[in-house]
């Protein structure tokens, strides 16, 4: 009997860890997505899950959920392809300013938003948005919002373009790796909010990032700055992630590191709920495709899609890599 149990706890640890098989991991996410009180709260939407090479998995949830073609504005989840769109014209040698204005430091923060007949510059130059004005005070520190994209956008020479030109310019550039059949509209000429397109779409751009064909896929990460006011107040002034998380920002797009939930996955969740995201090993993708206008001005962040559909998206990845459903 003895030999017995000591045979049992050499094996425990080898169990315990063993690697979920494709399907398990297919199974729990799918239940996460149905069932897990993070996910009803975002639900309906479709969630994807794949590696470099292709989707794995995927479903739709709740009643009327979009599909994996269906277009949708996806607001803040454009600012990750802006930065991929940078980085291909700067053939992945950002210089100084760059970083600066993709990491929401530039100053440019008395934006609001843009009319759809306008120009980026014009939009940018308006009354509404301070004439294009800096504010002083948030200069080299992060304060999110798209003035910095707008301003940065003129820098490299999309100024005169509208929507149609702002969507042609980014696909040209991303085309060699994403293809000349890759769909990107824009609904207004905001590069760090105005995107409209698919999961299918979105997918083949996270793709493009983790097997190396777009520049930004070997920048994930880098030179991240901290984004919590409370946590850094002479470096923050303002994030749309509940103070209570500690991520920090890469060149467009988050790294959800904070110290007690974070895992270290790249993200950009769109206002609307389009939540895509990169695992912190670059081995798998996702993405939670919904749009929900619904709350976006919520007074507190809890009820704000773009944090409802990140919470979602962690449990369905959380359950994808070790197998067990969440609830």
């Amino acid at each position: 009997m003895r030999r017995f149990t000591l045979t049992l706890l050499a094996c425990a640890p080898f169990i315990a860890h063993a690697t979920p098989t494709p399907q398990q991991r297919a199974d729990a996410a799918q239940r996460t997505a149905e069932q897990a009180r993070a996910c009803v709260a975002a639900q309906p939407f479709y969630w994807e899950v794949g590696d470099a090479g292709q989707p794995l998995a995927s479903g739709q949830v709740g009643r009327n959920g979009p599909g994996r073609d269906t277009e949708m504005a996806i607001a803040s989840a454009s600012k990750w392809l802006y930065s991929a769109f940078v980085a291909e014209r700067r053939q992945g040698q950002l210089t100084a300013e760059d970083v600066k204005f993709l990491h929401f430091q530039s100053g440019y923060t008395n934006y609001r938003v843009c009319r759809r007949d306008q120009t980026i510059q014009a939009c940018q130059e308006s009354r509404l948005n301070g004439r294009g004005s800096k504010d002083p005070a948030t200069e080299n520190r992060f304060a999110y919002g798209g003035g910095h994209m707008q301003q940065h956008a003129i820098v490299m020479g999309l100024g005169s373009a509208g929507p149609d030109g702002l969507a042609q310019a980014v696909r040209q550039a991303l085309a060699p790796a994403l293809g000349n059949d890759w769909h990107l509209s824009y609904s207004q000429a905001m590069p760090a909010g105005g995107g409209v397109t698919s999961a299918a779409d979105y997918s083949r751009f996270l793709r493009a990032l983790m097997d190396g064909r777009l520049q930004l896929g070997r920048l994930l990460g880098t030179q991240a700055v901290c984004t919590n006011p409370q946590a850094c107040p002479n470096d923050a002034v303002k994030t749309p992630i509940p103070q209570s998380q500690q991520w920090h920002y890469s060149l467009g797009h988050w790294v959800e590191d904070d110290p007690t939930s974070g895992d270290g996955a790249f993200s950009s969740p769109g206002a609307f709920g389009f939540y895509p995201w990169i695992s912190a090993d670059r081995r798998y993708y996702g993405i939670v495709a919904r749009e929900e206008r619904g709350g976006v001005l919520s007074s507190g962040p809890t009820g704000k899609p773009a944090v409802a559909s990140a919470a979602c998206g962690r449990e369905i990845r959380a359950a994808w890599m070790d197998g067990q459903p969440r609830r």
